[in-house]
């Protein structure tokens, strides 16, 4: 059935399919590799190669490659919000329709979003991420549901909220939740669609920053110093990604016993939160010679066995939705449930050709976000983003 369904395959020996992903530490990418150059049966050798743990860094590598139609980019593992410029100029392949169903069935709708430009899947997701709201149930008696609740509760307490303030991705994304969780969205196509959830979410992200429940440091902070602070004992409440659980039970037990998990944040009562996703996607690339067994095994690269390693050894939540009962996941993830949940609805970041652009727009227009004039918010990004979204995909 693959054979039929994409052509190109190797005439002689197996085909050296080429992975370009970041340097996955717990050598689960490496285990996946090998697990399908065997199951291959000689039809292809799954070779890993490296790219930076950065994600702007990846890209400009990937995007610097695929733009010289470099054939040696057989799989790229992609951040999610890369799709939709990928597939615009030609970079990755659009998975065939049998292959595509296969891909879809099972995965949960958050991760298979942003693996679908105009309706059409050009990515297979490998991993999903999203981020829970942590807290100490020791100095913590109810977690907080709210964004106010939460800022009202560490100002109580006398603690901080962590929380990615630098200008990065990371303030990107906490932006993006909060306009979504105000039943808001910043850029639809070609479209700027930022309106009156975009100034609540600016006035949240002010609030915090004004307020004693603010780190000091909020304006340079991201994912690791936010878990460092919270390892630390000072900070009482964490918003992050499941690898600080991982972290905090090796390096800090005493604290770890008593760290507990709540649901994202939400803007009020009315309005459910749209927690934040991440991920990797498996692209097959534009120019790869061996367009059959990369599908291959860039399928194979994301099956239960190996989502399931990557998970439990990488801290890398699964996109299978059968594996949010699994026994083994389960133990390693007490919060699985939690996880599926948010990524059922999460918030996807803008899908557009430009979000490189857009993203930089978003990321100088809230942080720090001591800067934002809310007043004036609106219009100011409005207007920013509008150039932003004309630019389509820059080298």
């Amino acid at each position: 059935m693959w054979l039929a369904a994409c052509g190109g395959s190797s005439s002689s020996g197996p085909a050296n399919i080429n992975v370009w992903v970041f340097n996955e530490p717990s050598g689960s990418f490496k285990d996946a590799a090998k697990r399908c150059t065997d199951a291959s049966g000689g039809r292809y050798k799954v070779t890993l190669n490296a790219l930076s743990n950065q994600a702007d860094q990846q890209r400009q590598s990937l995007v610097r490659r695929l733009a010289a139609k470099d054939s040696s980019i057989d799989i790229a593992g992609m951040d999610v919000v890369w799709t939709a410029e990928f597939a615009a100029a030609g970079w990755i392949k659009e998975w065939p329709t049998n292959l595509a169903n296969e891909v879809k069935q099972g995965t949960l709708p958050g991760p298979l979003a942003t693996a679908t430009y105009q309706g059409k899947l050009y990515a297979a997701p490998a991993n999903s991420n999203t981020q829970l709201l942590w807290y100490r149930k020791d100095k913590v008696s109810s977690p907080p549901k709210t964004w106010a609740e939460l800022i009202d509760q560490a100002t109580k307490l006398k603690t901080h909220i962590e929380i990615q303030g630098a200008q990065y991705e990371g303030v990107v994304v906490w932006f993006n939740s909060l306009v979504q969780s105000a039943a808001g969205t910043i850029v639809k196509g070609t479209q700027v669609t930022l309106g009156q959830p975009g100034e609540q979410a600016a006035a949240i992200m002010s609030k915090l920053a004004h307020s004693p429940a603010a780190d000091p440091s909020l304006a340079s902070q991201h994912e690791d110093e936010n878990r460092l602070a919270f390892e630390a004992g000072s900070s009482y409440f964490e918003i992050n990604y499941p690898f600080v659980y991982p972290s905090a039970k090796t390096d800090v037990p005493k604290i770890f016993k008593n760290m507990a998990w709540a649901p994202y944040p939400g803007i009020d009562a009315a309005h459910p939160a749209k927690a934040p996703i991440g991920g990797i996607n498996w692209g097959v690339g534009g120019y790869t010679k061996h367009p059959t067994e990369a599908f291959q095994a860039a399928a194979c690269m994301r099956n239960e066995e190996n989502e399931k390693e990557a998970a439990i050894k990488g801290g890398l939540p699964p996109t299978l939705e059968s594996l949010y009962s699994d026994p083994g996941l389960i133990k390693a993830y007490p919060f699985a449930a939690l996880i599926k949940k948010q990524l059922a609805t999460a918030a996807v970041r803008p899908v557009t050709p430009a979000y490189a652009d857009v993203s930089l727009a978003i990321a100088k227009a809230v942080s720090p976000p001591s800067s934002i004039d809310v007043g004036g918010f609106q219009n100011a990004l409005r207007g920013t983003l509008k150039d932003a979204v004309k630019s389509q995909a820059l080298i």
